[in-house]
C-alpha cells in the first residue's frame, strides 16, 4: 500500500457548499489539517461538511451507511484572520466521502486542507 502526503486548496470560498476534496476509487485518505483564512474586512461564519454514505461496517462490523455532519458549523473567522479546524486530530475518510466548506460571506474564505492518501 502506498502513502502519499498531499494538499489541496480553494482561493475565496463563499455561500455556497463547495467542495474541497473527494477521497478518490480504491484510496483511503487521512486528512491531518485543515486551515481556513478569512480574506474580507468583516467576520465570516465558516462551515466544513464532511459527506459520507459509505458502509460503516468496514470499520465497525456494524450494519448501515455513514451519514453527512458538519465538522465545524458557523464557527466565526475574524476578518484578516486564520483558523485551524483540526488541532492534532485526524479524520479518515473512505472513498466517495467528500469534505465541502461554506461561507456566511461572499468570495470571504480561502481554505487548505493537507491529507494523506493510502493506495
Amino acid at each position: 500500500m502506498a502513502n502519499t502526503f498531499r494538499m489541496t486548496n480553494q482561493a475565496s470560498v463563499g455561500t455556497g457548499l463547495t467542495t474541497i476534496y473527494t477521497c478518490p476509487t480504491s484510496t483511503t485518505a487521512v486528512v491531518i489539517g485543515i486551515m481556513c483564512c478569512n480574506i474580507s474586512s468583516a467576520t465570516v461564519n465558516a462551515s466544513i461538511k464532511l459527506n459520507s454514505s459509505t458502509s460503516n461496517a468496514t470499520n465497525t462490523g456494524q450494519s448501515g451507511s455513514n451519514t453527512n455532519c458538519f465538522i465545524v458549523k458557523d464557527v466565526p473567522v475574524q476578518d484578516s484572520s486564520s483558523l485551524e479546524i483540526m488541532s492534532g486530530n485526524k479524520i479518515v475518510m473512505q472513498a466517495g466521502d467528500i469534505i465541502q466548506l461554506q461561507s456566511s460571506g461572499a468570495s470571504s474564505l480561502d481554505i487548505i486542507i493537507s491529507y494523506m492518501e493510502m493506495t
